[in-house]
């Protein structure tokens, strides 16, 4: 008797998280079903409109705000930013280059700096 593998399966907030977009701006069929590593792995190689339209439009996970804008997640949370943005509104921040934003690149920057010193120590 040959055992079927039954194939492994995410929640769909863990399958957003790995594809870098807001759950809740997904389609609904995205937001109620468990998604395989087949369908991950489909989604990552040949993402269909909407998962092309989130990327680049957002809205934005913090994460991927917090890249776009090159600081850390702490850095949005000090910036008093807890929402998802779009693209535009990302653009818009960068546009006018705010005081913390200079600030937060800053020490985002010395952070990168200190984790390379430590990092070129051990080896």
């Amino acid at each position: 008797m040959t055992s079927r593998k039954t194939p492994q399966t995410m929640k769909p907030a863990t399958a957003a998280k790995k594809l870098g977009v807001y759950l809740e701006a997904t389609p609904s069929s995205f937001q109620e079903g468990a998604v395989s590593r087949d369908e991950l792995n489909a989604l990552q190689t040949d993402p269909p409109e909407w998962l092309r339209d989130l990327r680049r439009n957002g809205p934005h996970p913090r994460p991927v705000v917090a890249a776009k804008l090159g600081i850390s997640i702490g850095g949005l949370s000090r910036a008093g930013l807890t929402e998802p943005l779009t693209t535009a509104q990302i653009e818009e921040i960068k546009a006018a280059g705010p005081d913390w934003l200079e600030r937060e690149r800053a020490t985002q920057a010395e952070v990168r700096r200190e984790a390379a010193k430590v990092k070129g120590s051990e080896g």
